[in-house]
């Protein structure tokens, strides 16, 4: 089966479309598909067609997902993303991550496996953050 990833995200600032653009690279260096998506524009039918999904969102107003676009997505696709490997990312300018441990608890709960724990940055993400998401790309891809 060939490889390809999903990259599907929502950003105000930016800060979460760095991220995936790194994936992106990351994943594409190894000569794989990635295709991005922006939360708006993915749904269930896209959803099955890969078997490897990232999802990006940073926190959003008292440290939650994205409530107009990224959530309705996210919540419409759960029942499909427990065959797949699934990473979770995203950024956030205050607060300490809830969003995201709240994010990681949901999916959990709905029997999706993390391929491994989430990474967030602080506002704009450091080159040490993008070199831990690149590392995710090449490490999605092996069996």
């Amino acid at each position: 089966m060939d490889k390809k990833v999903a990259i599907v995200f929502w950003s105000k600032t930016g800060n979460t479309k760095l991220m995936a653009n790194a994936l992106k690279e990351s994943i594409e260096l190894q000569n794989y598909q990635a295709d991005m998506f922006k939360a708006y524009n993915f749904d269930i039918n896209k959803a099955m067609e890969y078997p490897i999904i990232a999802l990006g969102c940073p926190a959003m107003g008292a440290e939650t997902l994205e409530e107009s676009e990224f959530l309705p997505m996210y919540n419409s696709i759960k029942s499909v993303l427990k065959d797949k490997k699934v990473f979770l990312f995203g950024s956030y300018s205050w607060g300490d991550g809830k969003w995201m441990r709240d994010w990681a608890y949901d999916a959990k709960n709905n029997g999706i496996i993390l391929f491994r724990e989430p990474i967030i940055a602080k506002d704009k993400p450091t080159d040490d953050i993008l070199l831990k998401i690149k590392k995710v790309g090449i490490d999605l891809l092996s069996d």
